[in-house]
């Protein structure tokens, strides 16, 4: 090790990410080191005298770069899951001049010309599928990225790319701050009537560890799912869910309102389209995905609005009727919604989550996840030792048959404060065949906020109980990280999850979630907290009974959401905040069965479109589900374990990465092209 990285742990890339020994006094100087070493290799490379080929060009250019990415990616992801103000002044500091960075270099003509000069040369028509599609992937990079504009023009366009990262960054520290800053303290007991025992107790806990007497209620989404979903009380639902709905809004404090972010993120991105020669942000997203226009994608969704729409009509019918009947509460308001949903789903099927979540503690989950995996594809995942940012996160290892690593990976699976909400995968490393000749193996970062251990009436520590949603969610970022880990592709820019169409990705976390429907999957990751008993068939049958309760209403908001992002990007707009509003009262007006508050403020915690790389794509989680539901089928005809279809799987869809179109791969493993049928039929809606 070097003196340098002995002093800096951001610079050390010997091994494993030193997360434990990263201080937010590091972040600057070995940024600094990383873009003047960037820029270094960039002013040889840029030289017209310098070749270009694969080794002498694009493998340099690979290994200079992907040092400031994995160097980043450690600060970005330590700023998401042990935020400080220390950690975010420094994170703040350095990204302006990580943006420019990055912006400057997918504007750089001369790199642009000398990619340009190797996909003509007769050395291209000799390399692999993956390096040609690295080549032209890069190629149509730069055209994004403005290499083709007017070097007059240039100034602005990096510009643009580095305010929309700042804007981004504060719209998400607005909406973490928001949730962290709201709490609600319960002196008697009483008013949370209905809340299940370990939701008090971890409400209780809260409140002990602020050092006050009664219950604290929060908005992160253990202790909102659980007042909302729970409580009696009508107007404590209430009052949480405005909280919830209004984070980061103009109702509440200016310093935290995202309604300029959002217009100012809008404007942006539409003159970036128009310099670009787009009509519009929504055009440009969809370059690099499946879809093709705009249009495309708002048919869809609107079609397939239309086939969920009924279904969603009955459902509302339905829980209007018992919540007026049963539960004394004549005129149903969406913070009723998922309370009288519960309380439905009890009395048509006699169960609830709660009961279902005594069965599914955490070390019982992780077991049973890892053995579909394992059996699927032939691996093994084994614990494994790693410096880690928080005592919550766990590191393990992945192994083929015959012992060889693949792949390793990071768990940190609870909802704390400085920790930003939501669930999601993330890479720390891709794999490449390195220069020396040796194999880079992926590393993945998997993030969920499920509610932690807490001590039972003995007062032993008990294992996280994990609702049947929170067991599907965990399925769900694995298959993200099963698409970075398990692939086969040694050219780093389309390994994993690299160079994949955006609107297909989500294609292998929603293929895993069909796994948590399956007796022979649940009757080995289930065990009673208290007795140890397997969940029962019976209170499985009850479950797969009510698989499809409300999907009609589920869909419909999907639909809501996918419409409203796909227009806001694409009809032509002054964007203001009021013009916002409106056009989402617009889509609501059609697809939100019931009425909306006014003051709900959903754009303001959008956070997929404004702050997580979902701008005009967020109907790809739909998208997606089209052919993840297909893909399923094959297992279901086949049997749902069945080796050798998970080793096909593995091979069209995992392994294949993005070095080849997304549509390709599925075809390799169907042997036909995607259809609908599946999606409705898994959603209970392909009936008349």
């Amino acid at each position: 090790m070097n003196p340098v990285s002995e002093s800096n742990p951001m610079l050390d890339f010997s091994g494993l990410a030193r997360f434990d020994a990263i201080r937010p006094e590091h972040v600057q100087p070995a940024i600094d080191q990383l873009l003047d070493e960037n820029r270094s290799a960039l002013h040889i490379l840029e030289d017209p005298a310098s070749p270009a080929n694969w080794h002498e060009f694009i493998e340099p250019l690979e290994d200079v770069t992907e040092r400031l990415s994995r160097a980043w990616k450690a600060v970005e992801h330590m700023n998401a899951v042990v935020d400080s103000p220390e950690l975010r002044a420094a994170y703040n500091e350095a990204l302006p001049r990580v943006t420019e960075f990055w912006a400057g270099l997918s504007q750089n003509l001369k790199l642009f010309q000398k990619y340009q000069a190797l996909a003509q040369s007769p050395e291209f028509e000799g390399y692999n599928a993956a390096r040609k599609r690295v080549i032209n992937n890069a190629l149509r990079d730069f055209r994004l990225g403005g290499a083709e504009l007017a070097e007059s023009a240039k100034p602005r366009f990096a510009d643009i790319q580095e305010r929309q990262g700042a804007l981004g960054q504060k719209y998400s520290e607005n909406v973490l701050d928001a949730t962290n800053e709201f709490a609600l303290y319960v002196d008697d007991v009483n008013a949370l009537a209905g809340l299940p025992a370990d939701a008090l107790a971890a409400a209780r806990a809260r409140a002990e560890a602020d050092g006050k007497p009664g219950w604290k209620i929060t908005l992160h989404m253990p202790s909102y799912l659980a007042v909302v979903q729970y409580a009696d009380d009508r107007a404590l639902r209430e009052k949480i869910y405005q909280a919830y709905c209004t984070r980061a809004s103009d109702v509440g404090p200016a310093e935290r309102d995202n309604s300029a972010l959002i217009v100012e993120t809008l404007q942006l991105r539409a003159e970036e389209a128009h310099m670009l020669g787009y009509r519009n942000y929504a055009e440009v997203s969809l370059v690099p995905k499946m879809a093709k226009t705009p249009t495309e994608v708002i048919d869809f969704l609107i079609d397939l609005g239309q086939r969920a729409r009924p279904y969603a009509e009955r459902d509302l019918t339905e829980l209007r009727e018992f919540a007026a009947r049963q539960l004394g509460i004549a005129d149903l308001q969406v913070w009723d919604m998922a309370y009288a949903s519960e309380k439905l789903r009890e009395a048509r099927y006699a169960f609830s989550e709660q009961e279902v979540k005594q069965y599914f503690p955490e070390p019982k989950v992780l077991e049973g996840l890892f053995k579909v995996v394992e059996t699927l594809f032939r691996v093994r995942i084994k614990p494994d030792s790693a410096p880690l940012w928080h005592r919550d996160a766990r590191f393990f290892r992945v192994e083929s048959a015959n012992g060889q690593l693949l792949a390793q990976f990071y768990l940190d699976l609870y909802a704390r404060p400085g920790k930003r909400g939501g669930a999601w995968m993330d890479d720390a490393r891709g794999r490449r065949r390195l220069t020396d000749g040796g194999l880079q193996t992926p590393i993945a970062l998997l993030t969920c906020n499920f509610s932690e251990p807490l001590k039972g009436a003995d007062g032993q520590m008990r294992p996280a109980l994990f609702t049947h949603d929170e067991v599907t969610t965990l399925f769900h970022e694995f298959g993200h990280g099963l698409h970075h880990m398990l692939t086969q592709v040694e050219e780093m820019p389309v390994s994993g999850i690299n160079g994949v169409e955006w609107d297909a990705v989500e294609l292998p976390s929603q293929f895993m979630e069909n796994f948590c429907w399956e007796w022979d999957v649940l009757k080995h990751m289930t065990s009673q907290i208290d007795s140890g008993a397997p969940l029962p068939r019976a209170l499985f049958d009850k479950m797969l009974a009510a698989k499809n309760f409300q999907a009609g209403l589920q869909t419909l908001r999907q639909i809501e959401l996918g419409l409203f992002d796909m227009r806001l990007h694409h009809d032509p707009a002054s964007y203001q905040a009021d013009t916002v509003m409106t056009l989402l009262a617009v889509v609501r007006k059609q697809y939100a069965l019931l009425p909306v508050p006014a003051y709900n403020r959903l754009p303001h915690q959008f956070s997929h479109i404004f702050a997580g790389g979902y701008a005009a794509g967020y109907y790809s989680y739909k998208w997606a589900e089209v052919l993840s539901a297909d893909a399923y089928a094959r297992f279901e005809e086949d049997g749902v374990l069945n080796p050798e279809t998970g080793a096909r799987f593995c091979d069209e869809i995992l392994g294949m990465g993005g070095s080849r179109p997304a549509i390709e791969s599925f075809q390799a493993f169907r042997h036909r092209t995607p259809t609908i049928d599946a999606l409705l039929r898994h959603n209970g809606m392909s009936g008349t």
